[in-house]
């Protein structure tokens, strides 16, 4: 998402961050093949993980969770008057259908083994691209 901001112009209008609701990984890069896929996109990941902690989503206007369980934890971790802040990203991509095999939610990339980390870039690209243009053009930037 921050790559597409940034493209679009529109980085001192948008903050993105990155944060998990687990922390077994906390201070380490993003796994190898994913930071292989961002990369061959043009795309270099050098964040380090960090954990979403309670009262997080009051700084922000939108917290994107990856699939159903990681919306559930934020939720877990907000106060209820902010869960309306809290949305599931692919709820952005236009190509999303009833028929959609995983529900709506952005698959565990680990059991996919390296085609697993290209479908959900893809994914995620799909769902950010929608959500940048739904800002757009509700001329929220």
């Amino acid at each position: 998402m921050r790559t597409l901001v940034e493209q679009a112009g529109v980085a001192s209008r948008i903050e993105v961050h990155s944060a998990g609701t687990a922390g077994w990984h906390r201070g380490e890069l993003p796994d190898d093949r994913a930071r292989a896929e961002a990369r061959r996109r043009g795309i270099e990941l050098t964040s380090r993980a960090s954990a979403f902690l309670p009262g997080d989503a009051s700084f922000y206007d939108l917290v994107l969770a990856m699939d159903t369980a990681n919306e559930r934890d934020l939720r877990d971790r907000t106060d209820p008057s902010l869960h309306a802040r809290i949305v599931r990203l692919r709820q952005f991509d236009p190509a999303l259908s009833d028929a959609d095999p995983w529900d709506g939610d952005v698959p565990d990339p680990w059991s996919g083994g390296d085609d697993g980390f290209i479908e959900v870039f893809d994914l995620i690209e799909a769902a950010c691209i929608g959500l940048l243009d739904q800002l757009r053009t509700n001329n929220q930037f």
